[in-house]
């Protein structure tokens, strides 16, 4: 289900604006309806901030996802929710 949002423009004027809903992990959805992915740039500190300190314990902060996803043999962020 699309919803609309009204904002304001920077004219001032009133207008409606799509309202994806939000998938699994609160992921926002695509136009298609397909839930975006996470970036593979995006650092386990980031991360940690959504599923908890201990997530990827074995990993530094600055390690990023698409290395911990070659090291782990997952082959997405979901999997390795999974395996937790």
């Amino acid at each position: 289900m699309t919803t609309y949002l009204l904002v304001r423009s920077i004219q001032g004027s009133l207008m409606a604006s799509k309202h994806f809903p939000k998938g699994l992990d609160h992921r926002q959805r695509d136009r298609d309806g397909e839930i975006r992915h996470k970036r593979g740039d995006t650092q386990v500190k980031t991360l940690r901030k959504e599923y908890g300190d201990q997530f990827l314990s074995g990993f530094r902060a600055t390690t990023r996802l698409d290395t911990v996803l070659k090291r782990t043999g997952a082959e997405s962020l979901h999997q390795l929710l999974k395996k937790k």
